[in-house]
């Protein structure tokens, strides 16, 4: 049962999946950055000086130890903007492993190679060599 477990986990699509996991975590951690960071301070000052954190609707005040209950719709565009730049940045890496897989399935197979006539000498030495046999 080990073994078998050792085997399953030593497969390529495990060992694949799993550094995809941990590449596409630290992708979406930059990705973040970017949107929250770069991204959304400049689209804020764009649209007049609006930072998309604070922007919520307040349903109650915050009252003695209990915090307030808001929607924050700001941060909602913040990770939509988020999954829009990442769904392109995946979209962009897909085209260009298709264009790789293409080409390789496009390249034409190699020439098949044909042995060379035997000359006279080698046709003469092979009856020799059969009659011999036969003897």
């Amino acid at each position: 049962m080990v073994n078998e477990f050792k085997q399953f986990i030593m497969k390529g699509n495990v060992v694949d999946l799993a550094v995809a996991v941990i590449i596409g975590g630290a992708f979406g951690k930059i990705v973040t950055s970017l949107v929250n960071d770069i991204l959304m301070p400049v689209i804020g000052f764009l649209l007049g000086r609006i930072n998309f954190t604070n922007l919520k609707i307040v349903i109650t005040e915050a009252t003695d130890g209990v915090p307030e209950a808001a929607i924050r719709y700001g941060a909602f565009i913040q990770s939509i903007v988020d999954f829009l730049i990442i769904s392109l940045a995946i979209f962009f890496m897909l085209k260009v492993l298709i264009r790789f897989r293409t080409k390789k399935e496009e390249e034409p197979p190699a020439p098949e190679v044909v042995p060379p006539e035997p000359s006279k000498q080698e046709i003469l030495l092979t009856e020799i060599r059969d009659i011999l046999k036969f003897r």
